[in-house]
């Protein structure tokens, strides 16, 4: 972040935890709090005029829920899109994976640490996803069946080489780097360099994004 703070936008609609995640993030030195709302639509609006960095979203919210109002800030549509990291009640949200396909750069369960919180917001700050490998295997397992494939879809489809194809799918399976390289017999700086030419490849932003397309394209099942 070019040696400035980051700037963090809050955004939740239970006063407690609002005031929670503000207290933890506005004492960090290399932070700060760009703004607090309490529902999606505050949030796009206060986005707009304060600039955050990334943007600390909850689910569900009244007015306008987090899905759409993520979508509305870093959707694929969105000229210039805000860094945004869900931070949900993962087993009772049914939208997360929503969330995350409407340009979420990734999420946190509301119980973490605040040491995870704020690796999170670090992390999503730096340009990287945030995906941790377990809570992702849950997810796109039980949200699977949502994921059609294109009709057109298919390995024929992918311009990629089969060992890049590999790596996706391990990917999509939730592995990390570290997993990737153990399973594959091959160097983390390896793998780095096979998830750059993915992503570079597919046009995609994140990891995040290339699970999605491994389970749209029909990829993994």
């Amino acid at each position: 972040m070019s040696g400035r703070p980051v700037r963090v936008l809050v955004c939740d609609d239970q006063m407690l935890v609002r005031t929670g995640l503000v207290t933890i993030i506005g004492a960090q030195p290399d932070m700060e709090v760009a703004g607090e709302c309490a529902d999606g639509r505050a949030a796009v609006g206060l986005a707009e005029k304060v600039r955050p960095d990334v943007v600390v979203m909850d689910v569900r919210m009244p007015v306008l829920d987090g899905i759409e109002a993520t979508r509305q800030l870093a959707g694929s549509g969105v000229r210039d899109p805000v860094k945004v990291l869900v931070v949900t009640t993962f087993n009772l949200d049914e939208y997360v994976y929503e969330a995350l396909r409407a340009g979420a750069s990734g999420f946190l369960l509301k119980d973490a640490p605040p040491d995870r919180l704020l690796h999170g917001i670090r992390t999503v700050a730096s340009g990287a996803a945030l995906l941790d490998p377990e809570v992702t295997r849950q997810l796109v397992g039980r949200y699977a069946s949502r994921i059609r494939p294109s009709e057109d879809g298919g390995d024929r489809e992918v311009p990629l080489t089969p060992r890049e194809l590999e790596v996706l799918r391990l990917i999509a399976d939730g592995l990390s780097n570290s997993e990737i390289a153990a399973a594959l017999v091959i160097s983390q700086e390896t793998v780095k360099t096979f998830v750059s030419r993915i992503l570079s490849k597919l046009q995609l932003r994140d990891r995040v994004q290339a699970v999605v397309y491994a389970y749209r394209r029909g990829l993994v099942s």
